[in-house]
């Protein structure tokens, strides 16, 4: 298989991507194909579909040989699951599988055909190897047993974030960022109130701590351009 196109997000790293597609709506994407795919036709109709399904590579966690067994960081890395009963990047094959909502497909003078989505949880650069329509009646199931992630890991966090910092934003990034935030993406395992994390996020960095569930952005700094 190679990469059909990739898709270009706010996070450069992987801390602070969502743990599911879906969970924070407002973030956006840009789907850009590989010059041998740049053909409109093989975007015909897609248009009429609300969702899609990205077939993607972890191409961050490539690994020589495999492991049957992984610590879920939902479980708190304290015990081991079958990796064919998790959705842990360290598989087989590193192949990742994410629901997106389609917002547009637009023609690029230079790019060719670009899809946005809404939702991805993938970081930037990441290899994308298919794109297939979602199908309601087919691809839903509300009376699916969800295992040990049947239900949101935790409660959402309240996002402080104050006036000087939230002017490094505009407000669709804004909305982003506190939607981001809101999931806690501190590993689960770590819960130190005077701790300050960072994450980059839409080429800056982002500096908070989070105690008795509030999460406060104490620094928002710009990262330096690369040449």
């Amino acid at each position: 298989m190679q990469p059909i196109a990739h898709i270009h997000t706010e996070f450069p790293t992987k801390f602070g991507i969502p743990r599911q597609s879906g969970l924070v709506p407002q973030l956006e994407a840009r789907i850009i194909f590989t010059p041998e795919y740049r053909n409109p036709d093989a975007l015909r109709g897609l248009e009429g579909f609300s969702h899609l399904w990205l077939i993607w590579e972890f191409s961050a966690a490539r690994r020589e040989g495999w492991s049957p067994t992984v610590r879920p960081p939902r479980l708190g890395g304290n015990r081991r699951l079958g990796v064919f009963a998790t959705r842990s990047p360290f598989r087989p094959n590193p192949i990742g599988l994410s629901c997106v909502e389609l917002e547009a497909v637009t023609q690029d003078p230079a790019l060719g055909p670009v899809v946005t989505v809404r939702g991805a949880d993938l970081m930037d650069g990441t290899p994308i190897l298919d794109i297939k329509p979602y199908l309601p009646y087919a691809d839903c199931h509300p009376e699916a047993v969800g295992g040990f992630a049947a239900a949101p890991a935790g409660a959402k966090l309240t996002v402080d974030i104050p006036a000087p910092w939230r002017e490094h934003l505009s407000p669709e990034r804004l909305l982003a960022l506190e939607g981001v935030l809101a999931q806690d993406p501190r590993p689960s395992y770590q819960d130190d109130p005077e701790r300050v994390y960072g994450m980059e996020f839409a080429g800056l960095e982002i500096r908070f701590r989070v105690a008795g569930g509030r999460l406060t952005v104490c620094q928002i700094i710009e990262k330096a351009a690369q040449p």
